[in-house]
């Protein structure tokens, strides 16, 4: 679904806008995952409007031997976390398997720091058999969103809905390829930056996600 275009006041305007348009999915019991941080702000509206929980989706970028910038692959958090590997760069950059394996477990362990910042000692919640809608605050390229919904039908997800608010046509166009359904309320083409379509688009910190995912958890408790 897409609008005509206007600028979005701020995360949580855009955040309302998505739940009236995903207010299908409340009865299918979803799972609300956001990508911080500048997701959560645009998630949690959504999860207040459909009464379900909130949750965190952590991406982080495996490097290539000496160009740590270019990436062959990446793990993603979860109940049960996934490596997804990019097989034309690996075929590209040729790694050996004990780097691999110490980078993917690198990355893992700094994954779990950061949700230990976010959500304490809480443990992901299982996504298998479960409808999930994947939440962002918009879409450039899409190769991070693109790596977090991989890992989740690895992971036997139900289905996977990806939510943004804006993002590019193109990169759109790829990601309907991955996901079951993808919610877009803005494709401008040509395409700018992400915050060009908001007013406010200062940066999320680290103290208002866990704020936000502590209230949505006493909200829906």
């Amino acid at each position: 679904m897409v609008s005509p275009q206007r600028k979005f006041a701020d995360r949580r305007d855009a955040g309302r806008q998505l739940a009236g348009v995903l207010a299908k999915y409340a009865q299918s019991d979803p799972l609300i995952l956001a990508l911080p941080r500048g997701g959560v702000p645009v998630a949690f509206e959504v999860a207040k409007a459909l009464r379900a929980p909130l949750e965190l989706v952590l991406v982080r970028k495996i490097g290539a031997p000496g160009h740590p910038e270019y990436g062959i692959g990446a793990v993603v958090d979860g109940s049960d976390p996934q490596f997804v590997y990019n097989e034309e760069a690996m075929r590209l950059v040729d790694p050996n398997a004990a780097y691999v394996e110490a980078e993917s477990r690198h990355q893992l362990a700094e994954i779990e720091r950061r949700r230990e910042i976010y959500q304490g000692d809480r443990s992901p919640t299982p996504t298998e058999g479960r409808t999930v809608i994947v939440v962002d605050d918009g879409v450039a390229t899409g190769s991070t969103v693109k790596v977090a919904v991989k890992a989740l039908r690895k992971a036997r997800t139900g289905k996977i809905i990806l939510a943004v608010p804006v993002a590019a046509s193109d990169a759109l166009e790829q990601l309907k390829t991955e996901a079951d359904d993808v919610i877009c309320l803005q494709a401008p083409d040509p395409f700018r930056a992400v915050g060009h379509h908001y007013v406010d688009f200062d940066q999320t910190s680290d103290e208002e996600v866990t704020r936000l995912l502590d209230e949505a958890r006493s909200g829906t408790a």
